[in-house]
């Protein structure tokens, strides 16, 4: 989303960014302050007070019908929330969203609104938007709405209120951007008449995250593993990611002393660091496993530059690619998959001279990929680091997005026709 807003100002439009208050990010999900860095000046950011009731911790601030009965007060916060739109958690953020794009219209108007999701409610605001002064909209769904990229299956029908909304919107948008191919085939499918707007444009990584450099590991003080991102995959799955980590270590003299260290949020909203995958990680520290928390992005570099292979892990198969894949691939380290194998990550890794292949959420498959990744770690030439920086380079960010925009900008210009108007586009 930074990147998307940085590009529509190179290229010569005035942009604002709607979006919640910091607090209400920072409830929601953590918030890394240092991403706003490298936001252009020349973006103008207008913060809405909203905020999910249902994550508020303070048991002061709660109204005597949620203390005496939360899960009754949980269940009628639902409801209302979906009387306005069908989405749980946010659906009453509609009025405010539409509010807010009427009013910043009138001020400035505007000649394109892209609706990045999630929250879907936002989809409300662009429609409003197109309703009332027929602004031209986009939609960025990122890993699309009907279809449920973890189950792989769909993810509501047709005719339910989120399939009308859905189809409606998407009848009328200039473009629908989805991160991978799979996506963008479920909304052909769907969607035929639609099909010639549906364009993948993937997450890729950004440049200054990337050590840059052919990294030398010490065996002796011992190979560094890492993972750096969410841990929002189940117990299990990191029991046998963890299972296989001490297997290997049993197995690989390489790996004897080796450290595996994780960065990242552990879950969402109240639960954060305060579940069972949390008290997994504390049970593996006897053997090198090490969970030190969240990461500014500013720090990303500096970390990567201290390991020495990546293990990365992720939920979903095929209509999940994660956007940490092209990131771990910028390093030049070698990777370890700890996900499906039919998963859209595999796609991208595929070539990847420093991967050791997908085999599975698998314990003995990944004891073996651990140990092959500790080889590729001590053995790697200058060539070989070289052929994997290149394989990198493709998913550069900036690269991807400006691409994006420009077509987008296309399609818009086409969509009008010969019409054009003053000033610079917003």
């Amino acid at each position: 989303m930074r990147e998307t807003a940085n590009q529509f100002i190179n290229a010569g439009w005035d942009v604002t960014v709607v979006t919640i208050a910091r607090d209400s990010w920072e409830r929601d999900s953590g918030i890394d302050l240092s991403l706003l860095d490298q936001v252009d000046p020349r973006v103008e950011v207008v913060e809405l007070p909203l905020a999910r009731e249902d994550l508020e911790t303070d048991i002061r601030l709660f109204d005597e019908a949620r203390a005496l009965n939360p899960n009754g007060w949980i269940n009628a916060l639902r409801r209302r929330q979906q009387k306005a739109f069908p989405e749980p958690n946010f659906g009453e953020w509609r009025g405010d969203l539409e509010d807010a794009v009427l009013r910043i219209h009138r001020e400035r108007p505007a000649d394109l609104l892209l609706a990045t999701c999630v929250p879907y409610v936002n989809l409300a605001a662009a429609w409003k938007l197109w309703e009332e002064a027929r602004v031209p909209y986009a939609v960025d769904f990122r890993d699309g709405w009907s279809i449920d990229v973890v189950e792989g299956v769909e993810a509501f029908s047709p005719d339910s209120e989120e399939g009308r909304w859905e189809e409606k919107i998407l009848r009328h948008a200039v473009s629908l951007w989805v991160v991978n191919d799979p996506i963008a085939e479920h909304y052909r499918k769907r969607y035929p008449d639609f099909a010639d707007r549906v364009h993948v444009v993937r997450n890729g990584y950004d440049a200054d995250s990337s050590p840059g450099r052919l990294h030398a590991p010490d065996p002796e003080a011992g190979l560094v593993f890492g993972y750096l991102g969410t841990v929002n995959f189940s117990t299990q799955h990191l029991q046998t990611v963890l299972n296989a980590w001490r297997a290997a270590r049993e197995k690989e003299p390489l790996l004897a002393n080796a450290r595996f260290e994780l960065r990242g949020h552990i879950g969402a909203g109240a639960s954060r660091e305060a579940n069972g995958h949390s008290e997994i990680l504390k049970q593996a520290e006897a053997d090198g496993v090490f969970f030190q928390g969240p990461a500014a992005k500013a720090e990303v570099s500096s970390i990567y530059a201290r390991w020495d292979a990546m293990v990365l892990i992720l939920i979903g198969g095929r209509y999940v690619t994660s956007g940490k894949v092209y990131e771990y691939m910028a390093t030049g380290l070698p990777i370890v998959s700890a996900h499906a194998v039919e998963h859209d990550a595999s796609n991208v890794l595929k070539g990847h001279p420093l991967w050791t292949g997908a085999v599975g959420v698998d314990e003995a498959g990944l004891t073996e990929s651990f140990v092959r990744a500790a080889h590729m770690a001590v053995e790697t030439t200058d060539e070989m680091h070289a052929e994997a920086m290149a394989h990198a380079d493709r998913f550069t960010r900036e690269a991807l997005m400006s691409v994006a925009v420009k077509n987008l900008v296309e399609d818009l210009t086409s969509r009008r026709g010969s019409s054009t108007t003053g000033g610079s586009p917003s």
